[in-house]
Order: structure tokens, then C-alpha cells, then sequence
């Protein structure tokens, strides 16, 4: 028979719960927004009870895993399995999450962010197989990454190694991150910055053939607009992307020169820009590398981007196997 992997991921929208074989192809799933508006032990309560409920419904018992893999958003203390801080969680601050669902169950528990996750399932089941070191970069509504160093995650004193989005890649920036800080890569080019950058565009006299009514709320703009726009031959849609698409292949650059990869993979909705996007990012990275590349560096889109979070969730029971 083969290995069954189970997985949580808990975002700041959706919370899936899945079973996994282990080459990566999920079984069963429950997906759920139901905790969004829950306090830290209802959140804990209604995961437990999800995970109880998939491993009933497929006869599992808990002694036919080898744990539960669990992936969230946020910086996570990982040899103390605690949320640091979370954007996308109310609450949670310093909160033994690990701790708290592991007294539900009797196999381990693994809590880890939720970009080193993806990190370590696109190194088991996706783009990163047959790599023994690799960069996951997502770029979605904000911007994470995991390192793979020798064919395990490195998450640095803390567990927050990779917090790549914090790079700053334009201090004279008008955009202030999350973090406090302005001209982050994350302020700069992902979801969070798109409403600023459109309306931007739009005070320096640029047209777009968005045509948006008067009464749309700018702060709507997203991904999956600007990428009807691009389909249209909107100028400044594809101004915008072409921005966001220089910042990352810097930031790729930075990463290059930090770490010297064989690989960096990237994800995130916003990937689904497609060549327009990744091409910018590539033809920057390269321009900037020149000839200081002396062996090959691959960069490439994820290959389970769709449910990465809860297959690398349960690749996190993995990892000590190598």
C-alpha cells in the first residue's frame, strides 16, 4: 500500500485539509472558509475535527500516517511550532498552534510557513525533483519564499530564513510594505501593490482600455483584471506587469547572488500572467547576472501551483526521510 500523507493549509480566506499519496496526487479534500471569523481554539477545534472527518470517511486510523503536515501564513517559530505573527489571521499572536492540534492526535504534528511548504512539496512532487538544493519565490497577494539546502528546508535561527519579499529592491519607493518598511519587494510587485500602481498609471495620463466604470473600487484591481487587460493589449495593464515582472527578476538576482541556486521556482496566482510576465522577470535576472553565471541556473513555474499548499503541507512529513 502506499504511503497516505495528510496536509492543513490554513490561509487568511481558505482552509483545505487533504489526503495525499505519496507521489504528490490528492486523494480527498475538504476545503472551507468556515474559519475566517473563529478565535484560535475554534480554529483549532474545526481543523481537528476536519482532519477526524477525512480519516473516518477514507477508514483511515491515525496509526496509517506518519503524521500531519500543516502549513499557515505568517512568521512561524518552527522548533516551537508557534505562530510568531500572522497579517492573514485575527489573533494568533505567539500562539502554540502546533501544540494545540497535536493534543487532538497521537502522531506527530508539523507547523511551518506556509511558503516553506510549498517550498518542500514542489521539491518532492513538483518542478524541484531530481534538485538537491532549490529557491521557492510565491508572488500572490504578498511574497514568500523557502530555501532548500541538501535536500532539507533551512529556516535560519528563528525559522523565518527566506523571507525573501522583505528584500528591498527600491528604497526611494513611494510603496510601504506590510512590514513598516518602503520599496520592499513585496510592496512593490505583488497583489497588495497593484491598486497603487493602477491608479498611478492613471494620474500620469495613461488610457486603459479596462473602460472601468466611475464607481469601481480601485482597491479591487487584482491579478485576474489586470490579466484580462493584458489579453486586451491594455497598455497599462501590461506597464503594470512589466513593472512587477523587473522587481522580481531583481529580487531573483539578489537571491542568485546570496545563495548561487541550481534552481528557483516560481508560484503564486500571479504567476498566471504567463511568458509576458516571466519572460520580463528572466531577461532582467539575466541582464543583471551577465557573465557571473558560470554554471546553469534553471528558473521555472511551479507544477502544482493549483493546490501547492495543502500537497506541501503534507510533504512536511517528508522531510526527515530526505
Amino acid at each position: 500500500m502506499n504511503k497516505i500523507l495528510c496536509g492543513v493549509d490554513i490561509g487568511g480566506t481558505k482552509c483545505s485539509i487533504a489526503l495525499i499519496d505519496d507521489n504528490g496526487k490528492i486523494l480527498d479534500k475538504i476545503h472551507t472558509g468556515a474559519h475566517v471569523d473563529k478565535n484560535e481554539k475554534g480554529l483549532v477545534k474545526m481543523v481537528a475535527e476536519n482532519i477526524k472527518e477525512i480519516f473516518k470517511r477514507n477508514d483511515l486510523q491515525e496509526s496509517d500516517l506518519p503524521g500531519i503536515g500543516m502549513g499557515c501564513a505568517g512568521h512561524i517559530r518552527f522548533r516551537d511550532g508557534v505562530i510568531i505573527t500572522s497579517s492573514n489571521l485575527k489573533g494568533f499572536k505567539n500562539y502554540p498552534l502546533r501544540e494545540a492540534v497535536q493534543s487532538y492526535f497521537k502522531i506527530p504534528v508539523i507547523l511551518d510557513n506556509d511558503a516553506n511548504a510549498q517550498a518542500f512539496g514542489e521539491y518532492k512532487f513538483g518542478a524541484g525533483q531530481g534538485f538537491d538544493d532549490m529557491i521557492f519565490l510565491t508572488i500572490s497577494t504578498g511574497i514568500g519564499a523557502g530555501i532548500i539546502i541538501n535536500k532539507k528546508l533551512y529556516r535560519g535561527i528563528t525559522g523565518t530564513a527566506g523571507e525573501f519579499g522583505h528584500m528591498i529592491v527600491e528604497p526611494d519607493s513611494e510603496l510601504t510594505c506590510t512590514c513598516g518598511n518602503r520599496g520592499c519587494l513585496m510592496a512593490c510587485a505583488c497583489g497588495m501593490a497593484l491598486p497603487w500602481l493602477f491608479e498611478k498609471k492613471l494620474k500620469e495620463g495613461k488610457k486603459s482600455k479596462l473602460n472601468l466604470p466611475p464607481d469601481f473600487i480601485r482597491s479591487e484591481i487584482n491579478g485576474q483584471l489586470l490579466k484580462k487587460g493584458l489579453e486586451m493589449d491594455d497598455p497599462v495593464s501590461k506597464e503594470i506587469i512589466l513593472d512587477c515582472g523587473y522587481y522580481v527578476g531583481l529580487g531573483l538576482y539578489n537571491i542568485f547572488q546570496a545563495l548561487n541556486p541550481p534552481l528557483i521556482v516560481l508560484g503564486g496566482g500571479l504567476t498566471n500572467w504567463g511568458e509576458f510576465y516571466l519572460n520580463k522577470i528572466k531577461s532582467t535576472f539575466y541582464n543583471l547576472a551577465r557573465d557571473m553565471i558560470f554554471d546553469p541556473i534553471e528558473i521555472t513555474v511551479s507544477k502544482i501551483s493549483g493546490d501547492a499548499g495543502v500537497i506541501g503541507a503534507a510533504a512536511l512529513t517528508l522531510e526527515e526521510q530526505g
